[in-house]
């Protein structure tokens, strides 16, 4: 559907629902998955507008999706084609992006014709969405979200001697940078959620990049100890009291996550320890890195590990509802979570909240995060008897497990609060646009000291 149609419907629609005030903003959202990483904001946003109708007006832009959100005009921007055959291998990810920069401006000059002009737009550099809204709407300041700024050394390329890419394909590990390049000429402003992925972006970028570390809701993610005194029925298996738990969560079964090392640690694990079940999460597609040319990397490594692993101990629950997820958090017995140096997981901090027993990769992704023998245990991300032996060595030794599940939630209260979050997010969004928000309504507020776990 162009653009164009979807935008004019969609106002002609919905153009009843708001009140206008001279308070507020006006906010123009883009993200190609609505609500993206954007949810906690809006709902802080609609917040305002129920304590005071009409105080901002909320416009997101997206490619097309079932999600809506009362109170937000979603307006629709066409998919790019995706006829790339003409278009050199290392340029097909830019020249989506130019597709989908051009479509998105398309769709907001005519919610300019419709009368919306924003006062901030926010939205997500990865996809090109946010390059040619300067030229629609000048003047207007961006917050871009910036995530990661891909490198040849000292990152994910080659981390893992196992996988090593070919010199041939570096040229398109640097051409990735386009868009990211193209957003920094803006000149603009840019938001990075962790320090270390601020410090992968060249020096001469950082003015532009503002520190803004995310939250979690530390009321829905909160130790249960409760739950490791009663039978947990999880998806496809079940956890009696006196059993372990150990779980691993990644959207997708991947070497990035360190799926390759955990499934390795297994037979040890499981050999030294009867009491012990493992629940890994996520799916068999591709989030980063490469496919195994042979099939999904789960297949691979249970091939691999053919006759070592008691699958009746070891269940592979796919992608799971969120109470399901979290649940599993909290009945966790040691969690363990390993990444390339790369993006940090929402599941990290979800599970420092929960008050989990973490066993980290020796990562900077993981250790802004965790600090050894603080928050939580750090070992070797590739190295597959260490992991075992650190995971044993914690599930035998409760005094010390107890202290560092209590310093994780405390860890959580007081750097991942949401609600701390919020108001760090809001204090930017004035500084970028120069005007101010009306005062928030309050969310339920999370319970500021660390549960016994």
């Amino acid at each position: 559907m162009p653009a164009s149609t979807t935008c004019s419907s969609f106002f002609q629609k919905s153009s009843a629902f708001l009140i206008k005030t001279d308070s507020g903003l006006k906010f123009f959202f883009v993200h190609q998955n609505f609500p993206g990483q954007y949810l906690h904001i809006v709902r802080s946003l609609l917040a305002d507008n129920e304590k005071h109708p009409g105080t901002h007006e909320i416009v997101f832009m997206t490619e097309p999706n079932a999600n809506t959100l009362n109170g937000v005009r979603k307006v629709t921007y066409a998919r790019p084609p995706q006829r790339l055959d003409m278009a050199h291998r290392d340029a097909r990810e830019f020249e989506s992006a130019m597709r989908r920069a051009e479509n998105c401006a398309t769709g907001a000059r005519q919610i300019k014709k419709l009368g919306f002009t924003p006062d901030i737009i926010i939205g997500h550099h990865g996809w090109g969405e946010l390059l040619n809204l300067t030229d629609v709407f000048p003047g207007v300041p961006i917050l871009g979200y910036f995530e990661f700024y891909y490198k040849i050394t000292g990152a994910d390329v080659n981390f893992d001697p196992e996988f090593v890419m070919p010199v041939e394909q570096f040229s398109a590990v640097r051409a990735k940078n386009g868009i990211n390049h193209l957003a920094l000429t803006l000149d603009q402003h840019g938001q990075v959620p962790t320090r270390w992925q601020r410090g992968t972006y060249p020096d001469w970028a950082h003015r532009q990049l503002n520190l803004l570390e995310e939250g979690v809701d530390l009321a829905t993610c909160e130790p249960d100890s409760a739950l490791r005194r009663r039978v947990l029925q999880g998806p496809g298996f079940t956890v009696a009291p006196g059993q372990k738990l150990i779980t691993y969560v990644a959207r997708n079964l991947e070497p990035y996550r360190g799926f390759h090392t955990v499934m390795r640690a297994l037979p040890a694990i499981l050999k030294a320890r009867p009491d012990v079940v493992v629940s890994m999460v996520g799916g068999d597609d591709i989030s980063y890195g490469t496919a195994h040319p042979h099939g999904p990397w789960r297949e691979i490594l249970l091939k691999e590990l053919n006759g070592q692993i008691d699958l009746s101990r070891v269940h592979f629950p796919g992608k799971i509802p969120y109470p399901q997820h979290l649940a599993l958090l909290k009945r966790s017995d040691a969690h363990i979570y390993f990444s390339y140096p790369f993006v940090a997981s929402w599941s990290l901090r979800e599970a420092l909240a929960c008050g989990c027993l973490i066993i980290g990769s020796d990562t900077e992704t993981v250790t802004e995060f965790v600090t050894d023998g603080e928050t939580g245990l750090i070992t070797p991300t590739l190295d597959p008897n260490a992991l075992a032996q650190t995971v044993l060595t914690a599930l035998e030794d409760g005094r010390n497990t107890a202290k560092l599940r209590k310093a994780a939630r405390a860890y959580a209260v007081q750097h991942l609060d949401l609600n701390d979050y919020l108001r760090r997010y809001r204090d930017l969004i004035e500084r970028v646009s120069g005007k101010s928000l009306a005062p928030a309504k309050a969310p339920p507020t999370a319970r500021r000291k660390a549960a016994k776990v």
